[in-house]
């Protein structure tokens, strides 16, 4: 048995400082070099004009998270010094990674204390747009802006003109930049506490310059903790060409109305082609289907002459190298999402838990973030093919993420789901999903649902993948 983490086995993990991060947003979209150096520090920044929010959490001085960028099959050194007062780790959201860098407290490491280093060893298979954020005291460091983006560079240009990553988040607060409730006791029992001011790249609806008849490459992440996007792009010619990370083997048309708008739940991303305007000055808008009216969350402005580009200039992704599993003798694990029992949650961890049991996996709610003889969900032989039922028994939408591997939706008894690689399904109002994969990555994986409140409640748990 898989003994976990704990301080006396963490400490070797542990030592030294980082240098700060202090090079200003427009500068800090890395380009590939060995690694970075990360600082969790406090940050306060101006999301209203002559008003200032106090309290931020980023790892720049007064500005969001940068871009963080890598090279596919080629090792990256991500160095993260906690400078709070309170625990934290670093997960990279969607990464086929070694077990020990996923960076779930207990689970893979020890949290970090303040001013302890972690030396995250990355690597990737898999070429394409992903995220990092916090998997200690996870909803008030995400709800508070820690979470960016996660670029992992194709082996060869595909051939865009510019590159637009798009961080898509809310913040709760009032008119004057004041925090609100982070989360409340029936946002957390329900669909989730929803932010108040919706922003990109914590910008309301910024205006992005881009060549007039160009190629842009939109990487829009989810990194709300509740919210749900409905993305359209009206009258543009756009084409989505990667999911959650992966490829798709064809284009397939942006939706242009909200009508036919592309769901992107928390965790969730998308790459999307745009072919900008000829004219100078013509505009494109990036819209969510919104409570009350559709909402603005970018536009881009085209400049200078046409460059004359076409949308046929494209082809498909390289595929990303995830083994195919053998549906004919894959072994089906069954698992239920549904409520529970109102009651006091043990907090028996450093990196915390809400309050309260309001969620559940298989009818049992996750006890905390210590997980020492807590067992797993379900343990699985290396390289076995595996079919997970996924049902919903609740009347709330729960985007699921599970790490360490990528697997295909093959079927729901509600719609019909296209077979592409992801790391989140958005498991609709009682829907049951099965998902496909090769258990090819061995390890402890945490297994849950990305709108936080829910995990932090209860919805969480881990799968085992057995080293032989």
């Amino acid at each position: 048995m898989r003994k976990h983490i704990t301080r006396r086995t963490a400490l070797g993990m542990m030592g030294g400082t980082a240098l700060a991060a202090t090079l200003p947003l427009a500068r800090r979209s890395l380009a590939s070099t060995a690694g970075t150096e990360i600082d969790v520090i406090s940050a306060r920044y101006s999301f209203f004009d002559g008003k200032i929010t106090e309290g931020l959490i980023s790892t720049l001085p007064d500005a969001p998270p940068p871009v963080i960028r890598m090279k596919r099959n080629e090792p990256f050194m991500a160095s993260v010094t906690n400078r709070l007062e309170h625990f934290t780790t670093m997960h990279w959201h969607g990464l086929r990674l070694p077990n020990a860098m996923d960076g779930v407290p207990y689970l893979t490491q020890f949290p970090l204390g303040q001013d302890e280093r972690f030396d995250y060893e990355l690597f990737s298979p898999d070429a394409g747009t992903f995220w990092y954020h916090p998997h200690c005291v996870t909803m008030e460091q995400m709800a508070l802006g820690l979470t960016g983006i996660l670029i992992v560079e194709e082996d060869e240009d595909p051939g865009f003109d510019s590159e637009i990553p798009l961080n898509l988040r809310d913040f709760r607060l009032d008119g004057e930049g004041r925090w609100l409730d982070l989360w409340t006791a029936r946002g957390a029992a329900r669909g989730g506490t929803f932010g108040t001011v919706m922003t990109t790249n914590w910008q309301l609806s910024p205006d992005y310059q881009a060549g007039a008849g160009s190629l842009v490459r939109l990487r829009v992440a989810a990194t709300d903790t509740t919210r749900i996007y409905k993305l359209f792009i009206p009258n543009a010619q756009a084409k989505i060409i990667a999911l959650d990370g992966h490829p798709l083997p064809e284009l397939i048309d942006m939706p242009s109305t909200e009508d036919t708008a592309l769901f992107l739940g928390p965790g969730q991303r998308a790459d999307i082609a745009v072919l900008m305007p000829d004219t100078e000055g013509q505009q494109i808008n990036v819209m969510t289907d919104a409570p009350g009216e559709p909402h603005l969350l970018a536009r881009m402005t085209s400049q200078g002459s046409s460059m004359t580009r076409s949308l046929s200039d494209l082809s498909p992704l390289p595929a990303n190298p995830v083994p195919e599993p053998d549906l004919t003798s894959a072994r089906l694990e069954e698992f239920v999402f549904g409520w529970s029992p109102e009651g006091d949650l043990p907090n028996n961890g450093l990196c915390g838990s809400l309050p309260y049991t309001f969620w559940s996996i298989n009818r049992t709610p996750w006890a905390g973030d210590a997980v020492e003889g807590v067992g797993p969900l379900a343990t699985f032989k290396r390289n076995e093919s595996v079919v997970m039922r996924l049902r919903n028994e609740s009347p709330n939408d729960h985007p699921i993420h599970l790490h360490g591997v990528a697997f295909r939706p093959i079927r729901s008894n509600k719609r019909t789901l296209p077979p592409y690689w992801t790391d989140t399904v958005l498991l609709q109002r009682e829907e049951t999903i099965d998902i496909a994969f090769v258990a090819d990555n061995p390890g402890d994986w945490a297994f849950h649902c990305h709108v936080i409140e829910h995990q932090k409640t209860g919805l969480a748990g881990y799968i085992r993948i057995l080293d032989s």
